[in-house]
């Protein structure tokens, strides 16, 4: 799940005839360089693998929404209801099911109008479409798309996204695969819907460069035969460290995922559709 809030004092008749168009106009152009988003993921009977599928004709669903929750509560920087942003995310389409296959819609964008404060636009992927540095390309290509009006912008920087599908080794790509774990589903499957209990909050803490600064410096007066300190690793050991401390002597595991495209040898482009 995704969602981005854009500050803009409109009214709704600005909204509806101004940004909602242009928002429909420059997805629809994205979307023909990135097909799958608007595909189905068709599920068969074992041991057919999965695949997503792409069929001309095939759409997305949009929602358009109104909210009249506090915008500046939303997107401010304290701690927040969780059960306040869950209904700002769309739901993906009902599945489709016959004797041959299940087929089910992968992406879904709704966009909430909050009257005189800005909208905000949440979307939702099935994870078999794509990773996040998959869907953080899609969202630049759709910003940039949305931003002049064109993919004139787009196509010339040379990030158009690529679908090869190269095994490099035929045996170890045999490998993983069984031990692939394909989605079970039931006869009353339904796409999970956002809920969670009511007295947990999200709140958003900034690390500002100066911070980030003086925390390198203490790390490197007391280690200092350490050559090089990162931003990255003074973080997360910053974080992980307050998480353990403010539960005790409780056992606190800290992850993060990885980007693996520059990693694989060979390395596999930065514009991989996909998961990676």
């Amino acid at each position: 799940h995704t969602f981005l809030f854009y500050e803009l004092p409109l009214t709704k008749t600005e909204f509806l005839h101004s940004i909602v168009p242009s928002l429909k106009n420059s997805l629809s152009i994205t979307l023909k360089h990135f097909f799958p988003f608007v595909g189905n993921l068709f599920i068969y009977p074992n041991p057919k693998k999965p695949e997503i599928r792409y069929v001309e004709g095939d759409s997305i669903a949009i929602t358009l929404a109104e909210c009249n929750l506090d915008f500046d509560d939303l997107t401010g920087n304290h701690p927040r209801d969780c059960d306040k942003f869950y209904h700002l995310i769309p739901l993906l389409g009902q599945p489709v099911k016959t004797s041959d296959y299940t087929k089910l819609p992968i992406f879904a964008v709704q966009v909430t109008f909050f009257p005189g404060c800005g909208f905000s636009i949440g979307m939702t992927n099935h994870h078999t479409l794509g990773d996040a540095s998959t869907r953080f390309c899609f969202l630049k290509a759709w910003i940039s798309i949305a931003r002049s009006g064109t993919d004139e912008s787009f196509l010339s920087n040379g990030t158009l996204p690529i679908y090869d599908r190269v095994e490099e080794n035929q045996k170890a790509a045999d490998g993983l695969l069984k031990y692939a774990k394909y989605e079970t589903l039931k006869e009353d499957y339904e796409h999970q819907i956002l809920s969670g209990p009511t007295d947990k909050v999200r709140a958003t803490f900034v690390l500002t460069r100066n911070v980030l600064n003086q925390l390198k410096k203490t790390v490197s007066t007391e280690l200092p035969t350490l050559a090089y300190v990162s931003s990255f690793t003074v973080a997360c050991a910053y974080v992980w460290s307050n998480i353990a401390t403010s539960h005790n002597d409780e056992l606190q595991m800290f992850g993060f995922t990885i980007d693996c495209r520059a990693r694989l040898n060979p390395p596999v482009s930065t514009n991989y559709f996909g998961n990676c």
